[in-house]
């Protein structure tokens, strides 16, 4: 049994869909990080850097934190969405990462800088907006010649999606992004995903 420590973030949204996708048995154990829940020493144990998600896996007695690490913990325990094959393998992994360093990141800030700073600072706007849609250009690069991001679907689509999903809350549109809307259109369709966006919704 998976129990998975998370809350309705972009991150947190992760793990749940790849559940879904693998169909493993898991209970959700609701992190509230807007009560600093993550704080608390009961948490600090499974995950020192007191962010979510985190999951500790009961039948191995393992605990995971950061939410690429989850992720692959979980492809490998399943055999699912992770190819085992070295040059398919790293390229799933190259494309994990891209999220992980580059899409989380600079989308994160993005998203501070336009809700939640204290005071409107143009230059991070602007500097982290430029970014974002570079690595949107990236990305709809990749996804003009790729169904999914690495060729078949994967961890590195569960990583990404809700991430870029969140386009409208960092106040940009996708119009010249044509191949990431057809991504997220197929993302879309697929029942783990819908289940796994669908929890904590009203969070």
């Amino acid at each position: 049994m998976i129990e998975l420590y998370t809350y309705a973030t972009p991150n947190g949204k992760k793990p749940l869909i790849m559940l879904e996708e693998v169909g493993l048995p898991y209970t959700l154990k609701k992190i509230d990080i807007s009560k600093g829940e993550q704080f608390s020493p009961e948490f600090v144990k499974i995950n020192p850097n007191s962010k979510i998600p985190a999951i500790v896996d009961t039948d191995t007695n393992i605990s995971v934190f950061e939410s690429g690490a989850i992720l692959i913990y979980l492809a490998e325990k399943t055999g699912k969405l992770l190819p085992t094959d070295t040059k398919a393998r790293i390229k799933v992994i190259e494309w994990l990462m891209f999220q992980m360093a580059n899409i989380g990141p600079i989308f994160g800030q993005l998203g501070h800088f336009r809700r939640s700073a204290p005071e409107k600072v143009p230059y991070g706007i602007n500097r982290y907006e430029k970014e974002t849609f570079r690595l949107l250009g990236v990305l709809d690069k990749q996804l003009a010649e790729n169904e999914f991001m690495a060729g078949e679907y994967s961890i590195a689509d569960i990583a990404t999606y809700p991430w870029v999903l969140g386009y409208e809350y960092v106040e940009i549109t996708l119009d010249a992004y044509s191949h990431v809307l057809r991504w997220i259109d197929t993302m879309k369709q697929r029942p783990a995903v819908q289940k796994g966006m669908a929890l904590f919704s009203e969070s």
